[in-house]
């Protein structure tokens, strides 16, 4: 039985180290990705901790709920209840799939005053002003 061992695709004598100010704009970038990823997740990502088992079950019993009038309207005849028994269901299922949050148990992060002060240019501009300067000192 042959293994076969996965070749590196960059050896060891092909690799260039990067400059000090290199080396400083990726850390920069890598403190910037973390930071936007963190408030990313500070805002989307609002459910932390167990589940809210009370509602699951509410949900649970109103999605029930709205089947059976959704069902009741089909055998009826009755489109407008049929699509009363839906839209019930489907309230359920939101609310199973997402609890309300609540305000009151949102953690809060506390804001740390930066030292340096606040650029009004996007985060590309600031990298295209670096990659300018960069290469004007590179050609003097």
């Amino acid at each position: 039985m042959k293994i076969y061992q996965r070749a590196d695709p960059e050896p060891e004598g092909n690799r260039m180290p990067l400059s000090e100010q290199e080396q400083r704009l990726l850390d920069e970038m890598e403190r910037n990705l973390y930071q936007n990823d963190a408030d990313f997740v500070a805002t989307v990502g609002g459910r932390r901790g167990k589940p809210n088992y009370r509602t699951v079950v509410i949900g649970i019993l109103v999605a029930i709920l709205g089947i059976a009038t959704l069902v009741t309207g089909v055998v009826i005849h009755q489109p407008l209840i049929g699509v009363l028994g839906f839209a019930i269901m489907f309230a359920g299922v939101l609310l199973v799939i997402a609890p309300p949050r609540r305000l009151a148990s949102a953690p809060t992060r506390p804001q740390a005053k930066s030292t340096t002060p606040r650029r009004t240019g996007s985060f590309m501009d600031g990298l295209n002003d670096r990659w300018d300067r960069r290469t004007d000192e590179r050609g003097q």
